[in-house]
């Protein structure tokens, strides 16, 4: 099996690494990722400047690990797929990610980002996320749980661009109760800046690291996560409401002739 390894924390960062180990179980691993860490970096991709990449080596300095691009998330995908590999991957996977991507946070998720890339140009791909407290990680764990997730998808068969969103929860809180699928919860997050004065006077913000969903929402990603179960989500990148869609069809519209 050939595995496209990406994510958006770089490709130096621990929970990619601690991934690459458990996934060169299932086949073949090749390495196409930021250079520096893209986080919240969403969908967003390189037009006016130059992509650097350069080649990414083990500690052997003669074993290829990948490539490091100087770029987002959904760039390293691209080029990966249109210019890096010799042949297509049957599989790209995204992450580690250092925080869970559950609920409304799929939306700026450059891991997210990177998967759905992968789906675009018609390749299953997963996003693998660990949630954290008090920014403590066992990426080793959490990526023994990933692989063996990721092979119970791949077991099933999904459909060609098939999508899906896997978060690990707090390791540290307990053992893992198993597996759910449920859809994201889209409740807002509160959210809080730190409002700072720098030393010419000038104010700035700085987003807290700090948010919480407000709303209890049962049988959605957030709650379960919450409850230590891995949560998988299947995903879609079509933002068409079809229901209202539909509905619209019936709408008489009119526009005037512009004045000459």
């Amino acid at each position: 099996m050939r595995i496209l390894l990406t994510n958006d924390d770089g490709i130096y960062a621990p929970g990619l690494r601690a991934l690459r180990t458990e996934l060169q179980k299932l086949g073949t691993v090749t390495v196409v990722a930021p250079a520096t860490e893209q986080s919240a970096a969403g969908h967003s991709v390189t037009l006016l400047t130059p992509v650097l990449v350069n080649e990414v080596y083990e500690d052997d300095g003669t074993t290829l690990i990948g490539w490091a691009v100087e770029g987002r998330p959904a760039d390293c995908v691209k080029l990966a797929l249109l210019e890096l590999l010799k042949d297509p991957p049957d599989v790209i996977v995204s992450g580690m990610n250092a925080g869970s991507n559950a609920g409304i946070n799929v939306l700026y998720s450059g891991t997210v980002a990177a998967a759905i890339e992968g789906a675009f140009y018609k390749h299953t791909a997963i996003a693998v996320s660990l949630e954290y407290e008090k920014r403590i990680y066992d990426f080793a764990t959490a990526a023994h749980y990933a692989r063996q997730v990721v092979e119970q998808i791949l077991a099933q068969k999904p459909a060609t661009g098939s999508l899906f969103n896997v978060n690990i929860p707090v390791l540290e809180r307990g053992p893992v109760r198993g597996v759910k699928v449920l859809p994201q919860n889209v409740t807002p997050y509160t959210e809080k800046f730190d409002r700072r004065v720098n030393p010419r006077g000038r104010t700035y913000f700085w987003a807290s690291p700090e948010f919480a969903c407000p709303e209890p929402h049962p049988d959605t990603d957030v709650d379960a996560l919450n409850e230590s179960y891995i949560t998988v989500t299947p995903l879609q990148f079509d933002l068409t409401d079809h229901a209202r869609l539909k509905a619209m069809a019936n709408w008489r519209w009119q526009v005037e002739s512009s004045p000459s």
